[in-house]
């Protein structure tokens, strides 16, 4: 059965938030703001975020939203997201917010709900992102019977943490990789193994750049790796593009013959490192440098190196610039790199390809318990 949302829950917004730290406290009551939406959706625990005190929710007349409201941004970019949250224990809202308040014990399942038919399909304008609680309120609910709506809730909570299981375990491996690294090598950063050091460059066939110029992208191709390709020592699928082959023909320098280690030059991700694996082979990269190593080098030991916590202790510092970070030839050559001998690097690298065997392994259980969840969804809100 369907019914309007106001009709079976309260329809409100938050206040506005308190301006400056001395109104905020360690032990009062949370305040939710929509830039804690996102970290509070991937699991951060709401006891973490700003609080005030009683004083000051009095002070600037603040109400207190109960436990088992349904949070979701109202105004602001925020509202593109579509992060839907439900509070865990009673808290202050800013305006930003909408709130909506069901007078059933039904929050899990408008969470869901709204996870499927996303609240943001009512902004009128992108470039001034908006919902109007008047719209909110019109939105016709399929409420279904108090035994479904607990049935499709526990079968969703059950897949959602097996989700996250999954999304750990893979976490899980990627530690296992680092913690090898440093059993095997030590701290890169003070060589306390006492490899000796000499300088990336001295290693290096060649290095070059990417195109800066942008091509025209086609539906398919060519994959054409760019920054947002690369993350945690890995090229990923994220938004991938693709160039035809007379793109390709004018970017040939561009070319991957695979085993380039590729680092970011510039942007939040900069120095970011990914090795071209074989599937990339023929592909091209864009504006990133493409390093060639010489033989008694494996590139995917020197990546797996520079994503231990030398990535944040020597890397991360060179790309810090006034305007935005920035990575230049000169500052990788620069970096020191221990001397393990090649025979201890393919030792480290057969270990590294077992675990990411089974990391795959478990990544295609991860994407089929999705595709469950998915058709799921689909089943109970679509």
């Amino acid at each position: 059965m369907k019914v309007l949302l106001k009709n079976i829950a309260i329809i409100a917004a938050g206040q506005g938030a308190p301006q400056g730290d001395e109104n905020y406290c360690d032990n009062g009551v949370p305040f939710v703001k929509a830039g804690n939406l996102a970290e509070l959706v991937e699991g951060k625990p709401i006891t973490e975020i700003q609080k005030v005190s009683g004083e000051v929710a009095k002070k600037y007349r603040l109400r207190l939203y109960k436990k088992g409201s349904v949070l979701f941004a109202k105004s602001g970019m925020s509202c593109l997201k579509g992060y839907i949250y439900v509070l865990p224990q009673d808290a202050y809202v800013v305006s930003h917010l909408a709130c909506v308040i069901p007078n059933q014990d039904m929050s899990e399942y408008l969470k869901y709900y709204f996870e499927y038919n996303r609240p943001n399909k009512l902004i009128k304008d992108e470039a001034y992102p908006s919902i109007s609680l008047t719209d909110i309120g019109e939105l016709k609910i399929d409420i279904k019977t108090q035994g479904e709506r607990e049935n499709i809730v526990r079968n969703l909570v059950c897949i959602a943490y097996l989700i996250e299981l999954q999304k750990k375990q893979l976490q899980m491996f990627d530690i296992l990789i680092k913690s090898r690294f440093i059993e095997m090598f030590g701290d890169p950063v003070i060589d306390n193994l006492q490899w000796g050091q000499k300088s990336l460059g001295e290693s290096l066939k060649s290095i070059r750049y990417g195109t800066s110029i942008p091509p025209k992208f086609s539906e398919d191709g060519y994959a054409f790796i760019r920054a947002t390709n690369i993350k945690n020592g890995h090229i990923v699928l994220n938004d991938m593009k693709y160039i035809d082959q007379y793109e390709a023909d004018k970017i040939k320098k561009c070319r991957l013959q695979g085993g380039e280690l590729l680092i970011v030059r510039s942007g939040v991700n900069s120095g970011d490192t990914c090795v071209v694996t074989q599937e990339y082979i023929g592909q091209y990269a864009g504006y990133d440098m493409i390093l060639e190593f010489k033989d008694e080098v494996n590139p995917i030991f020197v990546n797996e190196m520079i994503n231990t916590q030398y990535m944040d202790k020597v890397v991360k510092p060179l790309t810090r610039r006034a305007a935005q970070p920035h990575l230049n030839s000169k500052q990788v050559q620069s970096i020191p790199l221990i001397q393990v001998p090649k025979v201890k690097q393919d030792e480290f690298v057969v270990f590294v390809h077992q675990v990411e065997k089974l990391k795959s392994e478990e990544q295609k259980r991860l994407e089929k318990t999705q595709t469950l969840f998915d058709s799921l969804m689909q089943k109970y809100f679509g």
